[in-house]
């Protein structure tokens, strides 16, 4: 169980609603003994009955009638004392889980974007859920019912030895048999339980993307490969599963056996003592239901190790991710307010799991308030240079610096929220476009979402909608066109009025009319926020202060637009294109 002792910190927090369930626990359990104490009495009253004078069957009625007002009394207070732990412990567990899956999700934001490239999100999104419903299991029922366990074999067999020592000696022979029988089959539990976990990753992954991916799937009729693929691993998992349910299966036979066995060992070894009058007839009844109380517990050691056995291979999985250094930390816990000029200097950078070299020795400047443009070809490492201004990824050789100081010096928080970023892919949630563009800024009023829609030139493309600025998208924004999805991410990025703006290629999917729309509107709202855009197009680069032409990681270019067009090199040849194909429209 090594690795669910991560949990003590969880239960630490809850420590009095558990101790309290145990206390609880414990007195129930105890109450539970008068049942088979008194029943035992009743046989032998009744045995006596026949043989009794009046006076004394009179005597033994009052007691009949008192010993059932006893057994009616502490089962009922026992019942309501089970209900009381059931309430303590089992609320526990969902407080529990509801810390976990935050422990879970706040380690995921902690995480750095090369962990999400390396990582698969079906995989992710079951360690958050099923794993930790596994994981809930053990903190709630399996805790409940050991301490449930525990208690009845700490008082019912001490009571057992008491009434009759050899008889109890006798009852008892099995349970050790169970006990090395539990740790065996526990331990390929234990195995398979990991599999069946890994199997149901693979499904979600599986599931995760085609949904996503569902138009490529139909645009490509992939529809009949994605089946067979999904149809094999399912396969798979089914197997697993099976493989887990057969091992599974060994405990409740091997345990209804042994419970038989001591039942018999009770009624023969029993009957043999009352015939040589050892004990009397009624502690034979007494022994078959101090037996069938431990019948639930002793079964229950089989489910309860199967769930602590399954909460310990998908807690391995968790941990395997909250064990996970963050690449990219807040070292600089002050604030540290943001004015937006950046400096690059011989900065270098690899990918490592792509071994990409992306950048090679690039520097530049930009003064706070000014605009930057940045071209190249695909891969010239154009989107690597703002992925490092948001500090996504950290840099081993080079200096990158934001207002005359190291990034990493900055109080990451402060930076990040100084930057509105608009990603070459424009990410939508399934929320209203209204909440989509109120992302960047959750206090925004109506009229500062509908101002930011005006400057990204889509206001209109909104109010033509049924429901308008309360329209919901479909998964990923979906319900919007390309261009309509870029100049929603415009707008969320400029409605927070952020120090640094960072435009990759995002206006690709709209028509130069527009662009030019939404560049003039740019100019007016981001005349003090230092600005970054990365294009292909030059028409998005040629109003810019300054302007850098990458190649293969390298710069290869810069100045303004005048300059770069007199240097007759990548430039000019890109304007003098580009102008070609708008002629020709």
């Amino acid at each position: 169980m090594k690795e669910l002792k991560k949990l003590n910190k969880l239960f630490a927090k809850y420590k009095w609603q558990l101790i309290g369930g145990i206390i609880v626990t414990i007195i129930s359990r105890v109450l539970s003994l008068i049942l088979p104490k008194y029943v035992g009495k009743i046989i032998n009253l009744l045995n006596e009955y026949s043989s009794a004078t009046e006076a004394q069957k009179e005597t033994i009625g009052d007691d009949l009638t008192i010993y059932i007002y006893y057994i009616l009394g502490s089962t009922l207070l026992a019942a309501v004392l089970t209900f009381i732990m059931r309430q303590l412990i089992i609320v526990v567990s969902r407080h529990l889980e509801y810390d976990l899956k935050n422990v879970v999700y706040q380690q995921y934001q902690r995480l750095s974007l090369g962990f999400y490239k390396q990582n698969r999100t079906g995989d992710l999104m079951n360690r958050i859920s099923e794993d930790v419903s596994k994981v809930r299991m053990y903190m709630g029922h399996a805790i409940m019912y050991s301490i449930n366990m525990l208690t009845l074999f700490a008082v019912v067999i001490p009571a057992m030895i008491n009434t009759a020592p050899s008889l109890a000696v006798y009852t008892i022979i099995p349970l050790p048999i169970l006990s090395v029988a539990i740790y065996v089959i526990s331990r390929e539990i234990n195995k398979r339980s990991t599999l069946v976990q890994e199997y149901l990753s693979n499904l979600n992954t599986i599931s995760q993307e085609s949904f996503s991916g569902i138009s490529v799937i139909k645009a490509y009729n992939l529809a009949p490969l994605m089946t067979e693929q999904f149809t094999h691993v399912a396969n798979d998992s089914k197997d697993k599963n099976i493989d887990l349910a057969r091992i599974q299966a060994l405990f409740f036979p091997l345990m209804v056996l042994l419970i038989g066995l001591s039942n018999i060992m009770v009624i023969y070894v029993g009957g043999q003592q009352v015939i040589d009058g050892t004990i009397e007839v009624g502690t034979i009844p007494e022994f078959l239901i101090y037996v069938n109380m431990l019948t639930w517990p002793v079964a229950i050691v089989g489910w309860v190790t199967n769930m602590i056995q399954q909460a310990e291979a998908s807690q391995k999985r968790i941990n395997e991710f909250l064990d996970i250094d963050p690449t990219i930390k807040n070292l600089k816990e002050t604030t540290t307010p943001i004015q937006g000029s950046i400096s690059f200097n011989n900065v270098n950078f690899i990918y490592e799991d792509t071994n990409i070299h992306a950048l090679k020795d690039v520097s530049f400047e930009i003064e706070a308030g000014k605009t930057l443009a940045i071209l190249g070809k695909t891969g010239s490492g154009k989107s690597t240079i703002l992925e490092l201004i948001g500090r996504l990824y950290d840099i081993e050789n080079g200096s990158l610096k934001v207002d005359n100081r190291e990034i990493r010096d900055l109080n990451l928080d402060n930076l990040r929220s100084a930057i509105g970023y608009v990603p070459q892919d424009a990410f939508l949630f399934s929320e209203t476009i209204g909440s989509n563009i109120a992302f960047g800024k959750k206090d925004a009023t109506q009229e500062e979402i509908e101002k930011a829609a005006k400057n990204a030139v889509v206001h209109k493309n909104i109010a033509n909608f049924t429901k308008g600025y309360e329209t919901v998208l479909g998964e990923r924004g979906i319900t919007l066109s390309g261009g309509q999805k870029q100049r929603v991410s415009i707008a969320r990025a400029i409605i927070k009025e952020p120090q640094i703006l960072l435009f990759d290629d995002c206006l690709s999917a709209v028509d130069t009319e527009t662009e030019e729309k939404i560049l003039n509107n740019l100019k007016k709202v981001t005349k003090d926020t230092t600005t970054i855009i990365v294009s292909h197009r030059v028409s998005s680069a040629k109003n810019a202060d300054q302007i850098i032409v990458l190649d293969n990681g390298k710069i290869i270019e810069r100045g303004n637009h005048e300059s770069l067009l007199n240097n007759n090199g990548y430039y000019a040849e890109l304007f003098a294109n580009q102008m070609l194909e708008e002629e020709e429209k």
